[in-house]
C-alpha cells in the first residue's frame, strides 16, 4: 500500500527507498521460501515510514557460505538519512523490516 505523496521525496532519498524495498523483498524470497509479504510505504508529514513484513515460509533457503549483506546495505541507507531501523522476526511467525526515515526540510 502507498500512502501520502511519494512524489515530494529527493531523488535520492527515492532511490534509497526503492533499493531498502528491494532488498526487504529479496530478502524475503532467498530465507521464506513461500512466504507471502505486505509492503506499505507512508509518506507522512516529516516521516518516510517503509514496512516489509512477511508471514515465514516452510523452509529457509539460505545459500551455504553466504553471510548476506543485505540488511547491512538496508541500516546503511537507512543511516545516511538519519533514520531508524528494526529488522527482526515477528511474534507469530515471519520477519519485519521497518524503517522510519525523517523528511526534514529535504521535501
Amino acid at each position: 500500500t502507498v500512502t501520502g505523496d511519494p512524489g515530494v521525496l529527493p531523488a535520492g532519498l527515492d532511490l534509497s527507498a526503492y533499493r531498502i524495498l528491494q532488498e526487504a523483498l529479496t530478502n524475503v524470497r532467498r530465507h521464506a521460501a513461500g512466504a507471502t509479504a505486505s509492503v506499505d510505504v507512508m509518506v507522512d508529514p516529516g516521516w518516510l515510514r517503509l514496512r516489509v513484513a512477511d508471514t515465514g515460509g516452510p523452509a529457509v533457503n539460505d545459500v551455504p557460505g553466504d553471510a548476506g549483506h543485505g540488511l547491512v546495505g538496508i541500516r546503511e541507507r537507512v543511516a545516511l538519512y538519519g533514520g531508524a531501523l528494526e529488522a527482526g522476526r515477528r511474534p507469530g511467525g515471519g520477519f519485519l523490516i521497518a524503517a522510519d526515515i525523517p523528511l526534514g526540510e529535504a521535501t
